[in-house]
C-alpha cells in the first residue's frame, strides 16, 4: 500500500474512490448513502475503517448486512491500485484527506454532517480550507455587468483581507477569484471537475505556489463535469464560507437551489440589482449585498 497517507484515508478510497488515475477498470465504489451506513456499522462495532485493511473475515462478514460481501473484498484488493493512483496525485502536488483524518475541514463536518465527502483532494495550503470567506456564487450565462460586479467583489475582498470561495469555472465563478488574487488577495476554489488539470495550469502557479489560493474537490482529480458534481461542489461551498452572494443565476439552475436551501442556516446575499430571479430571493429572505468597502464593513457583512 503506501504510507503517504493515514491507514483510515487508505480505507476510505479503497472503499469510496474510482481511482481513476491508475487507468485500470472502476470499481462499483461505494456510494455516499452506502459508506455512511458503513461507517455508522463500524463505530457501532467499536471499529474504524482502517480495521478492514486486516482482511478480518468477520469484520467483513458483518458488513455484509451494509454491503456484499464479495463486492468488499473486490475494493479492499485494490492496493496496487491506491498506490498507483498516490504516486499519480503527488507528482501533481495533489493532497488527499479524509472524514478521519484531524486536519479535515471542521465547517464540512458541522454543517453537512455525514453528507461532508469522504474525500478531499486538493492543492494548497490545507489549513485555508477552515478561514472562512465569502462565497460568490452565478451562473456560468453572465452578463458583462454581472462578470464586472464579481470582479470588483473579489478586488474589495482582497482589500479587506477577507477570502473569496468560488468554483473556479466560467461566468460569474470565475470572476470574483480572479478579482482577488489579481489584487494580491486570497481565494479557495472548490472544483466539481479537473483538479487535476487545475493543479498543473500554470496561470494558477504563482498563487498556489505562495499560498494565496487552494484548490479543493469532494471528486477524483481526473474527473468530468456533470450536474450531479455541480451540487457537490455548490453544497461544498456553502459549508466552507461565512456569507454567500449571488450574482445572478437562473430560476431552475443550481445557483437558485443552493441558496434557498442554506435560506435558513446562514446569510444569503443578493447582487443589489432589480432582477426578477434576485427580487424573488429577496422575497424569500436574502439580503442586499451592503456593498462593504473595507475590513469592517466585510467582517460586519459576513458575521454570524
Amino acid at each position: 500500500m503506501t504510507a503517504a497517507i493515514s491507514e483510515n484515508t487508505q480505507a476510505i478510497l479503497l472503499l469510496t474512490a474510482p481511482l481513476a488515475s491508475a487507468r485500470g477498470k472502476v470499481a462499483p465504489v461505494l456510494s455516499q448513502a452506502e459508506y455512511t451506513q458503513l461507517v455508522e456499522l463500524l463505530r457501532g462495532l467499536q471499529r474504524q475503517p482502517k480495521d478492514l485493511l486486516a482482511r478480518d473475515d468477520a469484520l467483513v462478514a458483518a458488513c455484509g448486512a451494509i454491503i456484499d460481501e464479495r463486492r468488499l473484498a473486490r475494493l479492499l484488493a485494490r492496493g496496487f491500485q491506491l498506490s498507483q493512483a498516490v504516486d499519480h496525485w503527488h507528482t501533481r502536488a495533489i493532497w488527499v484527506m479524509s472524514r478521519a483524518d484531524p486536519d479535515y475541514p471542521r465547517r464540512l463536518k458541522v454543517v453537512m454532517g455525514q453528507g461532508a465527502p469522504p474525500v478531499l483532494y486538493g492543492v494548497g495550503v490545507r489549513a485555508a480550507l477552515d478561514a472562512g470567506g465569502l462565497a460568490v456564487v452565478g451562473s456560468r450565462a453572465a452578463s458583462a455587468d454581472a462578470f464586472a460586479y464579481a470582479l470588483n467583489v473579489g478586488r474589495r475582498a482582497a482589500e479587506a483581507e477577507r477570502t473569496i470561495i468560488a468554483g473556479p469555472t466560467r461566468g460569474v465563478d470565475h470572476a470574483p477569484m480572479f478579482g482577488a488574487l489579481e489584487a494580491g488577495g486570497r481565494a479557495l476554489g472548490v472544483m466539481a471537475d479537473c483538479l487535476e488539470a487545475a493543479a498543473l495550469n500554470r496561470a494558477n502557479r504563482p498563487a498556489l505556489m505562495d499560498g494565496r489560493l487552494v484548490l479543493v474537490s469532494p471528486l477524483d482529480p481526473s474527473v468530468r463535469f456533470d450536474a450531479a458534481h455541480a451540487r457537490q461542489r455548490h453544497q461544498s461551498i456553502d459549508a466552507l464560507a461565512d456569507a454567500m452572494l449571488v450574482v445572478n443565476c437562473a430560476p431552475d439552475g443550481e445557483t437558485w437551489a443552493a441558496a434557498v436551501a442554506q435560506l435558513e442556516r446562514r446569510r444569503i446575499y443578493v447582487r443589489p440589482v432589480d432582477e426578477p430571479v434576485l427580487t424573488a430571493l429577496k422575497g424569500k429572505g436574502a439580503l442586499p449585498w451592503p456593498e462593504p468597502l473595507d475590513r469592517a464593513g466585510f467582517d460586519a457583512a459576513l458575521s454570524p
